[in-house]
C-alpha cells in the first residue's frame, strides 16, 4: 500500500471508533438518571466531540504535508507554553526571556526540523536555551526569587516545546524501506497516546478502585491504568502495518508509549495541583487546555523518537 492509502484506511477505523463511541455516548446520555453519571456522560461527550475536530484538523495538516505539520504543531506548543507560564506567578525581569521562548524558540526549534538539522536541534534547547535564558533573565537585575522563577520557564520550554517537538520531528527519521511514510509515525504515537488517555478515564470510571496518587490525580486507578493501558497496547500492537516494526516491536514500543504518557499526566497533573489549579486551560471543550491534552505526548514522543531512531533509523 502507497502511505496515502494506508492513511485513508488509518483515517476510515478511527471515523469508525469515533461514530460508535458518539453512538454509545448518545445512548448513555438517553440512559443516564443520577446527577453524577449525566456529568460523567456529558464529560465523555465532550471529548468524543472534541476528538473529532482534533482528527480533522490532524488529517488536514497530514494531508497537506511536513510544512503544516510543522506548522500545526507549532501553534500547539506556543498555546501550551502560554498556559503553562499564565497559570505560574511572573515578574517583570521575566518579560525578556519569556519573549524569547515564545518568539525565538519556538520558530527556530521548528524550523531546525523542517531544515532536518538533527544536531542542532537536539540540543538547542537542553544546551543553549538552558544556559542563555537565565542569563538573559539577570539582566533585568530582578533577584526576587530568581532560581525558582527561571527553574519554572526552563522547565515549560522543556516540556512544552522541546519535548513536544520531538513528535514532527519523527519527519526527520531515514528509516531503509520506509521512505515517505514517517508522517504515519506521528499518526501512530499520537493515537496510542490519545487512545490510552481515554480508555484509562473510561476503565477508571467503569472499574476504578484503587487510587495510584489520589492527592496528585484523584481520577487515575491502578484498574483504569490496567485496563486502557492494555488495550491502547494492544491497538497499538495491531497498528505495527503502517510502521516500520513488526507485531511484537510495535507491541513493545506502544507499550512504552502508554506507560511514558501516563507518567506524564501523572507529573503535570502534580505541577497543576500544586499551582491550585485542576485544568491548563479551557481551550479545547471536555479536554482542559491544549497542555492537558498534549502533556501524556509530551513524555511519551522523546522516548518513542529515540528508541526509532536508534533501532531502526538508518
Amino acid at each position: 500500500m502507497t502511505p496515502h492509502q494506508k492513511f485513508y484506511y488509518l483515517m476510515a477505523g478511527v471515523a469508525g471508533l469515533l461514530t460508535l463511541a458518539s453512538l454509545i455516548g448518545f445512548i448513555l446520555g438517553k440512559r443516564a438518571r443520577s446527577d453524577s453519571s449525566r456529568a460523567v456522560v456529558d464529560n465523555l461527550n465532550s471529548r468524543i466531540r472534541a476528538w473529532w475536530m482534533m482528527i480533522a484538523v490532524f488529517a488536514v495538516a497530514f494531508l497537506l504535508g511536513k510544512d503544516a505539520t510543522l506548522l500545526l504543531f507549532a501553534f500547539t506548543s506556543f498555546f501550551a507554553l502560554r498556559e503553562f507560564i499564565t497559570l505560574t506567578p511572573t515578574r517583570r525581569g521575566d518579560h525578556l526571556p519569556l519573549s524569547l521562548s515564545f518568539f525565538v524558540l519556538i520558530p527556530v526549534q521548528y524550523l531546525l526540523i523542517g531544515d532536518n538539522w538533527y544536531g542542532v536541534f537536539a540540543i538547542f534547547i537542553p544546551v543553549y536555551a538552558f544556559l542563555l535564558l537565565p542569563a538573559f533573565a539577570a539582566l533585568a537585575g530582578d533577584t526576587e526569587q530568581f532560581l525558582e522563577r527561571t527553574a519554572k520557564i526552563q522547565w515549560a520550554v522543556m516540556v512544552t516545546v522541546y519535548c513536544v517537538s520531538h513528535a514532527p520531528a519523527l519527519l526527520l527519521l531515514d528509516i531503509p524501506g520506509y521512505q515517505g511514510q514517517n508522517a504515519l509515525l506521528i499518526f501512530y504515537l499520537l493515537l496510542v497516546v490519545q487512545l490510552s488517555d481515554v480508555l484509562q478515564y473510561v476503565c477508571g470510571k467503569l472499574f476504578g478502585k484503587t487510587k495510584i496518587a489520589p492527592v496528585v490525580s484523584p481520577s487515575k486507578t491502578v484498574e483504569g491504568f490496567v485496563g486502557g493501558g492494555l488495550g491502547a497496547t494492544l491497538v497499538g500492537g495491531a497498528m505495527w502495518w503502517i510502521t516500520p516494526f513488526s507485531p511484537w516491536q510495535s507491541l513493545g514500543l506502544s507499550f512504552i508509549i502508554v506507560l511514558m504518557g501516563f507518567l506524564g499526566g501523572l507529573a503535570l497533573s502534580a505541577v497543576k495541583r500544586s499551582l491550585g489549579a485542576k485544568d491548563w486551560g479551557s481551550m479545547i471543550e471536555g479536554h482542559g487546555g491544549m497542555l492537558d491534552r498534549i502533556d501524556s505526548v509530551a513524555f511519551a514522543a522523546p522516548i518513542f523518537f529515540h528508541l526509532t531512531r536508534y533501532f531502526f533509523s538508518a
